[in-house]
């Protein structure tokens, strides 16, 4: 039986990947900033008109940067509404994180509590884009400079998002994002740092690559960001196709738009001023009791969507919780529905019918 997962990776050609690998066996070159890494990081400058971009292992690795190049070793306010990754780069830095809860009509972090979380051990705010939904990035700027904290932004979800004009990944000291094979733009595994900070460019370039500073030297402390040849070619083949891969997404999600329009689940709020990218299709139940009826109906036949983000990252094991009811609620009621290049409008009939049965 056909199994429709809540995404499913966009393969290039094999004819056009084996273009690649050629040069790649060909030049005997397969990492410690290669070529075609270096031909990658180009075209994605280029593209999203930042300043600096370092191509690196994951989207993990490339928070962990984040957190060391700005020199971070006290406390971080942050989102519980995000992927782990989020909160355990903070903690695996040695960082403390300070939740604030989220807006329930964006789902990003209400910069409105953002103030009252403070304290003198506060060194930063690292705001996730939810979806790759903007977060109200003049708010919390203007509450940055005026407690004198560094921003980073978690834009795993952000590729190919506009926000005012600039790519999304342009705001913040360091904004980072996911090239992971769920996303919409991907290296199979990988993920970029972002930023338009010289110096902060600087200690990324060594942080990312042991430390070194040449082959017998070294600037300071480092780790192995690195990513490969093999991985940058696959980047390559897709980057061309983004635009395309986008607008299937978009056509997909209208589709979903139409069919639920009557539903009465809720949607999240896009900011004006923003070109979005159609990562994902989120969907608010009315309960948790109504949303697990709606996937164990779509489990059945094979259909799978994802409760992103479950559970609330305050509740987790290794860290103090911090009350956030607004997380709390709206992360037992979100599912994120099957979307991607090549979801036939038949396929989200399917999908809209059994939820309509079911709410």
């Amino acid at each position: 039986m056909r199994t429709i997962n809540v995404t499913r990776t966009y393969l290039p050609s094999l004819t056009e990947y084996q273009k690649y690998l050629k040069v790649i066996w060909k030049n005997k070159w397969i990492t410690n900033h290669g070529p075609l890494v270096k031909q990658l990081e180009k075209k994605l400058i280029k593209q999203m008109g930042v300043k600096h971009l370092f191509f690196v292992a994951n989207g993990t690795i490339a928070l962990q940067i984040a957190i060391r190049a700005l020199e971070l070793n006290k406390e971080i306010i942050t989102t519980p509404f995000s992927y782990v990754a989020t909160t355990s780069s903070i903690v695996w830095e040695g960082c403390k994180p300070i939740f604030v809860d989220i807006d329930q009509s964006t789902l990003c972090m209400d910069p409105n509590l953002i103030q009252k979380s403070i304290t003198s051990d506060t060194q930063a705010i690292l705001a996730t884009h939810v979806y790759g939904y903007p977060c109200d990035i003049e708010a919390i700027q203007s509450i940055a400079q005026r407690n004198n904290l560094r921003v980073i932004y978690d834009a795993a979800h952000g590729f190919g998002v506009r926000y005012k004009g600039k790519s999304l990944l342009s705001y913040g000291d360091i904004s980072t994002v996911s090239f992971h094979a769920t996303k919409l733009f991907h290296t199979a595994e990988g993920g970029a740092v972002v930023t338009n900070d010289d110096d902060l460019a600087h200690k990324i370039s060594y942080l990312r690559n042991f430390g070194h500073k040449g082959q017998e030297d070294f600037w300071g402390l480092g780790i192995n960001g690195k990513n490969s040849e093999l991985h940058a070619a696959i980047g390559l083949c897709i980057l061309p196709k983004i635009k395309n891969i986008i607008n299937q997404r978009k056509k997909a999600s209208h589709y979903y738009d139409k069919y639920l329009e009557e539903s009465g689940l809720i949607r999240q709020t896009l900011r004006k001023g923003t070109n979005y990218n159609y990562s994902y299709y989120p969907v608010l139940f009315k309960s948790e009791e109504q949303l697990i009826a709606v996937r164990d109906s779509l489990n059945k036949q094979n259909i799978f969507p994802r409760r992103y983000f479950y559970p609330s990252l305050n509740t987790l094991n290794y860290i103090k919780l911090i009350e956030c009811p607004i997380t709390d609620d709206i992360s037992k009621r979100v599912l994120c529905l099957p979307l991607y290049a090549g979801l036939s409008q038949k396929d989200i009939r399917l999908i809209t019918e059994i939820i309509l049965k079911n709410i």
